[in-house]
């Protein structure tokens, strides 16, 4: 960054030693800790690959599409979502190394000419993006199962809200959530926490729609991997409906819906609401009481099995409901465990409050549709990124399990000085920083990385 005015400003609170202020001649960064997630990048070959996704019919021949592309994936992860950030980080030291620039070579892409790369995608750009995340999704499956895919995986289901706030493309009022928004459709995988899937839909469409379609995707590309692998696929209530059972059926998947509760279902279940209410009522705590039973409502060919939970705590009573085809339902016990990895799914929408809070994914501002969704999987791109580098046993457990907040805190958010020699670039880093231990975990993990093409 050029240098500023030696200007100074003098504080006087310490009479004894004044506290003078003035500009560094030096060229310092605050976005040190990108560095060893830039070299774990390099390591899995990800950037370039999504990069070689990307066409742009005029290329700018000042500005690369990878450049760029590693401008707003890194930007996210340091907390700069928007365009307009990079204005002020165009002659950032770190992130022209990020980009594979010198520090002392020609600043990076502006605010309009990244506005542009966004509007590049065409939709066929966009499904080979989409294939990008399932295919580096198999890759992360293999590298934490020892070179290969799993016997056995579960996907996770989900949709989420995304308020907008201008005048974008399809973003529509929605009643139930009394918002103008999008409604993007999520599939994850719960060991590596992994998005496989993040697909941008207009603002009022049904919670599963095109949800057959995405996840018939992602079977079909894993089982080209491995043609036995089994699959077993979990969802909330708004993706269990009958069409989505019969193509589970259909195509020898294993499932777990939530069930919306009716009278007779509510009628079926009294007796073990009312044994749970005794319970509650004799230990003071709370009572959970589970039952297995074949049920076939009006519409389905044939009858399933559906779980019954019924609790009773001091705040009330609670039934909820499931339905699977999985072979060992068939007991009250089983039931129970059945349900118990159900709600496990919630693990997914830990995946959908990192990328709306942690990486701020509703940031989906740009006029034009495709334009979003692009953005979109740029966000999705910075998540799955982060969960490469953060999923590794050597490292802290702080920024192992840590969010996109703590990896800011703890890694990315660190002062650098940046001294670029004939020979080499000298990053240097505050003597006292607490968190340098981290920072040294999370460098051996990066250069000690390997995965992927």
């Amino acid at each position: 960054m050029s240098s500023q005015s030696a200007e100074r400003i003098s504080f006087d609170f310490l009479p004894d030693f004044p506290v003078v202020v003035q500009p560094s001649e030096g060229r310092i960064s605050s976005d040190g800790g990108l560095l060893p997630l830039r070299q774990f990048d390099q390591g899995w070959n990800y950037t370039a690959r999504m990069a070689d996704c990307l066409v742009d019919p005029k290329p700018d021949r000042g500005q690369s599409l990878l450049s760029m592309l590693r401008q707003r994936i890194f930007g996210i992860l340091a907390g700069y979502e928007d365009c307009n950030d990079h204005d002020t980080l165009r002659d950032d030291p770190v992130f022209k190394r990020i980009a594979g620039r010198l520090p002392e070579d020609k600043p990076l892409a502006s605010q309009p000419t990244l506005s542009r790369f966004e509007n590049l995608p065409t939709p066929a750009v966009l499904q080979k993006l989409i294939d990008f995340n399932i295919a580096t999704g198999i890759e992360r499956l293999k590298q934490k199962h020892g070179g290969q895919l799993p016997a056995w995986i579960t996907l996770d289901l989900d949709a989420t809200d995304d308020p907008t706030h201008g005048e974008q493309q399809l973003t529509l009022f929605h009643g139930y959530y009394g918002q103008y928004q999008y409604f993007p459709l999520i599939i994850s995988e719960p060991t590596t926490q992994h998005v496989f899937v993040a697909w941008l839909r207009p603002g009022t469409v049904h919670a599963s729609l095109g949800a057959d379609d995405d996840l018939m995707r992602v079977v079909n590309a894993l089982r080209k991997e491995r043609p036995d692998i089994a699959i077993h696929v979990r969802g909330d209530a708004g993706f269990g409906l009958p069409r989505r059972y019969e193509i589970c059926e259909e195509n020898s998947l294993t499932y777990t819906f939530g069930f919306s509760t009716n009278a007779r279902l509510k009628t079926l279940t009294e007796g073990l609401m009312q044994r749970a209410v005794e319970e509650h009522e004799r230990t003071k705590e709370k009572a959970r009481l589970f039952d297995c039973f074949q049920y076939q409502c009006e519409s389905w060919p044939q009858a399933r099995a559906v779980i019954p939970k019924a609790e009773c705590h001091a705040g009330g009573t609670n039934l909820r409901f499931v339905v699977t085809n999985l072979p060992s339902a068939v007991s009250a016990a089983e039931g129970e465990k059945i349900y118990e990895d159900y709600i496990q799914r919630g693990e997914s929408e830990h995946r959908m409050d990192e990328l709306k809070n942690g990486l701020k994914m509703d940031r989906l501002s740009c006029h034009r549709f495709m334009a979003n969704f692009f953005r979109l999987l740029l966000h999705t791109a910075a998540m799955n990124l982060l969960n490469g580098a953060r999923d590794d046993k050597t490292l802290p457990n702080v920024v192992r399990v840590g969010q996109p907040c703590t990896w800011r805190t703890h890694v990315i958010k660190v002062a650098a000085v940046i001294v670029q020699s004939t020979r080499r670039i000298l990053v240097k880093l505050a003597g006292n920083w607490p968190w340098w231990p981290m920072y040294q975990a999370v460098g051996v993990r990066s250069l000690n990385f390997s995965c992927g093409p």
